[in-house]
């Protein structure tokens, strides 16, 4: 992430090195690398755990828009835990109006589940919603028994952009 663009003075006299950090290093993070971050996965009664499973978050940042990639996939000692499930965000959202949707898949067996995910103004966490069962259409919040039940080697994935607060 780069700092904000420069406040030019009258009579300045520009050099390299300010042309080079202000347009060079400016465009520059616009071609960085993905940064990975630790999601942090809760439950709103009890918290699951990836146990042998894995789970990883990567981000990339410019300004306050933020891209993110998440994908758990399950373990054979994996909980899924009680109640809709949370997922950390690698920096707080903006408190703007409106909410921010993004996609998830959960994958599972021969189930390929597409859903929606959600970040709330001010959010630290966002929640993935899918059908209530793979025979239905509406949506409703993703847990351990929802699109379906959740087993090893399933996967859930999560792709979206929001509004940081800073």
């Amino acid at each position: 992430m780069t700092s904000a663009p420069r406040t030019w003075t009258v009579g300045e006299t520009v050099t390299a090195a300010i042309m080079n950090t202000e347009i060079r290093d400016q465009f520059n993070s616009m071609f960085d690398a993905w940064s990975s971050w630790t999601p942090t996965w809760t439950a709103a009664t009890t918290n699951p755990a990836v146990g042998n499973g894995s789970m990883t978050g990567r981000h990339m940042k410019w300004g306050r828009t933020c891209m993110v990639n998440l994908e758990l996939t399950m373990g054979s000692t994996t909980t899924y835990g009680a109640g809709v499930w949370s997922f950390s965000l690698p920096f707080p959202a903006a408190a703007s109006v409106g909410s921010r949707v993004g996609i998830a898949h959960a994958l599972g067996g021969s189930n390929r589940v597409a859903g929606n995910l959600v970040v709330s103004p001010s959010a630290t966490t966002f929640t993935c919603f899918f059908p209530a069962s793979t025979s239905v259409s509406f949506l409703n919040n993703n847990g351990a028994s929802n699109p379906f039940v959740w087993a090893a080697s399933h996967q859930l994935r999560c792709s979206f952009t929001y509004e940081t607060a800073t």
